[in-house]
């Protein structure tokens, strides 16, 4: 039975915002080792499934996804998200606080 993954999508070092936030995405697992080419060096296999990465907008509709298709799967937990501390660039600059 074809095994996949489903994990939460990660947010790019590029991203600040919470844009698709809730998105998830299913991936397979490899059926095969990655070997070095002869010729090349280059690590790869015969198994094209390890190129494909679907997304979805909530868990649910990936678990849907998997279960038609007759795949095996595992959730991946999702990574507690940090807490953004909102402030303005003043505040950088304000003295202690009197209480």
């Amino acid at each position: 039975m074809i095994q996949a993954r489903i994990h939460p999508r990660a947010k790019s070092s590029m991203q600040s915002g919470r844009f698709r936030e809730g998105a998830w995405i299913l991936e397979y697992e490899p059926a095969e080792a990655k070997l070095p080419d002869p010729l090349t060096g280059w690590a790869g296999s015969g198994d094209t499934r390890d190129q494909v990465r679907l997304g979805f907008p909530t868990l649910e509709a990936a678990r849907d996804y998997a279960d038609r298709n007759g795949l095996a799967y595992h959730v991946s937990a999702a990574a507690s998200g940090r807490t953004l501390k909102i402030q303005a660039y003043a505040d950088n600059f304000k003295g202690p606080d009197i209480a």
